[in-house]
């Protein structure tokens, strides 16, 4: 793929729209990880109007691709994420947070139809507690997956799947209702 081929794949992978909660902005991505690269971030709000809307996740997507590609990855592209979203500090104490953090990344991958390869990737919890002049605040509690993983396509158009996928993930980890089989939201197109 040269570069005019991947502007264009880039082009269709502008039209993804998410559901309404979910804020894509185009943002510059990394430019020495590979010849050419792409990237999405993410802020995902409380659906809320107003005052009353408050960011709740956020989030980075890369795509990355190398001609002929690379070793590590078992194919030309791959995709890179960080999600991050407040947790209640129940779910934080919970010991298998980090696996169900990972079972999120799976299964909103396998949910998109995604097939993927050499998945990596972390689960962090974070907790901090404030002291002296900060302790009136609450204490804070999050989940930080960070993955990666190679797409397995066919065509490389299949790669908005990987995009849709990765908004499932960050819907979930920012706990959003699952939208029901078959039901479609109804979203003006929210692009920064």
């Amino acid at each position: 793929m040269d570069a005019a081929a991947f502007e264009r794949l880039v082009d269709q992978l502008r039209t993804f729209t998410p559901r309404a909660e979910v804020v894509l902005e185009e943002v510059p991505a990394p430019q020495k990880l590979a010849t050419y690269s792409f990237a999405f971030s993410a802020d995902v709000s409380n659906g809320l109007l107003g005052d009353n809307e408050d960011e709740i996740a956020s989030g980075r997507f890369v795509l990355l691709h190398e001609p002929g590609g690379q070793e590590t990855w078992e194919g030309e592209f791959r995709c890179v994420t960080f999600v991050r979203a407040d947790v209640d500090v129940v779910m934080q104490s919970d010991p298998l947070l980090p696996e169900v953090g990972w079972s999120w990344f799976l299964q909103s991958l396998a949910d998109s139809d995604c097939e993927i390869t050499a998945p990596s990737g972390t689960v962090t919890r974070v907790s901090s507690a404030s002291f002296g002049k900060l302790s009136p605040r609450n204490d804070e509690s999050e989940i930080e997956i960070r993955a990666s993983w190679t797409p397995v396509v066919v065509e490389p158009a299949e790669l908005i799947k990987h995009i849709a996928g990765w908004c499932t993930l960050i819907s979930e980890v920012a706990g959003l209702e699952p939208i029901p089989m078959g039901v479609s939201a109804i979203n003006e197109q929210r692009r920064r």
